[in-house]
């Protein structure tokens, strides 16, 4: 069995939490926050017996944790995989990696020094829809892959810390590209890199909460020649928008992972629907099981699969770094309004 301690009590902490739950050969078994009483309060809600902690570097000491699973803001990720490295003991980082290329790296280096197993929580390739998807683009279903285009929207991030570009690194495109900009690696292939990008970004309703963009679209250009098209919305209201279309020489394929068999329209509220849905009453659209629907549960276990046996798992912090280096060029391309080129990732 696989102890395993969580740092981060917010939204994604408490998600992983749940989803740990799933894992057959894992167990959580310390929890950490800089308030101890949200770690205490997450532990007691998923795991009674786990030891809550205020402090990183003690959970991390606790003798009865073997894999850490970092579930804290942008700004605090470097921080938080030192201290596991430190300890020798196994890490997954929540996405995105780091603010930049740079600091994604500097990450890298950190696990690659202390010679630790590292997973990058990137939930998207493990969720049940898009795995199906690559599965029948795997097989040749739809011929040769041409283009993708992926929708990630909702109308704002929940917590206050995602609206300080300075601190978090970013806005929509990094809160949420980082999503799809790593989708289309999934499906045109890791050994086909992106080469250059083309994006737009704009703050366009939310200037009273931010400096950074609410809106933005890439353009992702791969050495194959195919073309992705990448959308991240932080202005979109009624619900999550989780969407991907693949064109193929022989087909296509839609998938819509926020699309759920239950709606209904109700009068009165009846408690947590889905993640951001704007309104608790009217037309409703609850999402089953969201651990499970989104991938949570698939790549922890996963992850803990892979550490258990010391293998690579699918996804890694060298995966994490070029996301970044993609997102730093469509950042730059932001600024100069021409395609950029992708910088080699370490």
């Amino acid at each position: 069995m696989i102890g395993v301690g969580l740092i981060g009590s917010g939204f994604i902490g408490d998600t992983y939490a749940d989803a740990l739950q799933d894992v057959r050969n894992g167990r959580l078994v310390a929890t950490c926050s800089r308030d101890l009483a949200r770690a205490t309060a997450l532990a007691a809600k998923w795991a009674p017996e786990a030891h809550a902690y205020d402090d990183m570097a003690a959970l991390c000491a606790d003798p009865a944790v073997d894999l850490v699973v970092v579930a804290v803001p942008n700004e605090a990720h470097l921080a938080a995989v030192r201290a596991v490295a430190a300890a020798g003991k196994g890490v997954v980082c929540t996405k995105p990696l780091a603010r930049t290329g740079a600091e994604a790296r500097a990450i890298l280096d950190v696990v690659r020094a202390a010679g630790v197993w590292h997973g990058y929580a990137e939930s998207s390739v493990f969720s049940p829809n898009i795995a199906k998807a690559h599965e029948m683009v795997t097989a040749g279903a739809i011929g040769d892959l041409l283009t993708m285009r992926a929708r990630e929207a909702h109308s704002g991030p929940h917590a206050p810390h995602f609206w300080d570009t300075d601190t978090a690194g970013g806005g929509a495109l990094l809160d949420m590209g980082c999503h799809t900009v790593e989708s289309a690696r999934h499906f045109f292939g890791k050994d086909n890199p992106v080469t250059e990008v083309f994006a737009w970004g704009a703050t366009l309703a939310h200037a009273d909460r931010t400096t950074g963009e609410d809106t933005a679209i890439a353009l992702l250009r791969f050495a194959g020649g195919q073309l992705a098209t990448v959308e991240s919305s932080w202005i979109e209201k009624g619900g999550m928008q989780l969407r991907h279309e693949l064109v193929g020489s022989a087909g296509r394929l839609v998938t819509d992972t926020s699309a759920t068999p239950v709606w209904g329209f109700i009068e009165h509220p009846a408690g947590y629907l889905v993640e951001k849905a704007d309104a608790d009453t009217g037309w409703v659209y609850p999402v089953p099981e969201e651990a499970r629907a989104y991938g949570f549960s698939q790549q922890m276990r996963h992850f803990v699969d892979c550490f258990a046996r010391g293998e690579t798992p699918r996804e890694t912090f060298e995966d994490g770094v070029v996301v970044n280096t993609v997102l730093d060029a469509c950042y730059a391309s932001m600024r100069s309004g021409t395609w950029e080129r992708v910088q080699a990732a370490a």
